[in-house]
């Protein structure tokens, strides 16, 4: 493994439960072109403990979301084995492992900001109606 982002997962929650009434995938929910913003890669080597990292979000400042890795229900190689078990893992890919408690609405022009406490931080402008 060559290291880790920070990655903001959003979803247009009226879609995603449109197309669950509907029996029809997800995906549309998840697609907007903004959707997954990713931070630059952050180096395995330099990080410590990638177990014990405390993550949070804010939405226009105010706090949303603080949690720790440390609370994940399986380890980042338990993880990695099972999605290996069941696709091809290339360089670049990216899993994503789940958020803290928190979720919720945002609007277009609402500025989320979000970190590794002490490792990174990140600030995106929201563009579509979530």
């Amino acid at each position: 493994m060559r290291g880790y982002v920070l990655a903001l997962d959003m979803t247009a929650r009226d879609m995603q439960a449109r197309a669950k009434a509907e029996g029809l995938p997800w995906t549309q929910g998840k697609c907007y072109d903004t959707f997954t913003p990713l931070s630059a890669e952050l180096p395995a080597a330099g990080l410590p403990d990638p177990h014990a990292l405390e993550l949070w979000l804010a939405v226009d400042g105010v706090q949303r979301q603080r949690g720790s890795t440390a609370g994940m229900l399986h380890r980042i190689p338990e993880l990695i084995e099972a999605a290996s078990a069941i696709m091809t893992l290339e360089p670049g890919d990216v899993l994503l492992t789940g958020t803290p408690e928190g979720v919720g609405p945002v609007q277009p022009g609402q500025v989320i900001s979000c970190g590794i406490s002490g490792v990174c931080e990140e600030s995106w402008r929201v563009e579509a109606e979530v």
